[in-house]
């Protein structure tokens, strides 16, 4: 498990560039924030998490399933990342922030339509 990232991971790296390309500009994982957030746009006072299908447990996803083996103990560890992301969430909702939630599926199947959403989302 050590060499699990939790930091610049292949589909927030592809994100992070397609948004850079763009014209957005951001901060990454800034620590003041409940949850660390991937993505900072401080200007728009909005964060973006990109999160993996299978350690959020991602509903109506393929990757998003616990495993078979030692299911006891991978059910207790998933579910305390879903409850943690809730209240990271209750917290930034509480600061005035807006959260936008990026499963890396949705970044294998159509990057472009998430930077649309994005964009519209985001002013300028």
């Amino acid at each position: 498990m050590s060499r699990i990232r939790s930091k610049n991971t292949k589909p927030e790296m592809l994100l992070r560039s397609a948004l850079f390309r763009a014209g957005f500009r951001y901060r990454l994982h800034l620590k003041t924030l409940p949850g660390k957030p991937d993505l900072v746009f401080a200007r728009f006072k909005t964060v973006i998490f990109v999160h993996g299908c299978f350690w959020h447990l991602h509903k109506n996803c393929r990757d998003g399933r616990l495993p078979k083996s030692n299911l006891e103990y991978w059910q207790q560890k998933l579910i305390n990342n879903v409850e943690r992301d809730m209240v990271n969430y209750s917290h930034l909702n509480e600061l005035g922030w807006k959260i936008i939630t990026v499963w890396e599926c949705e970044i294998q199947k159509d990057l472009d339509s998430i930077i649309k959403k994005i964009k519209s989302i985001l002013p300028g």
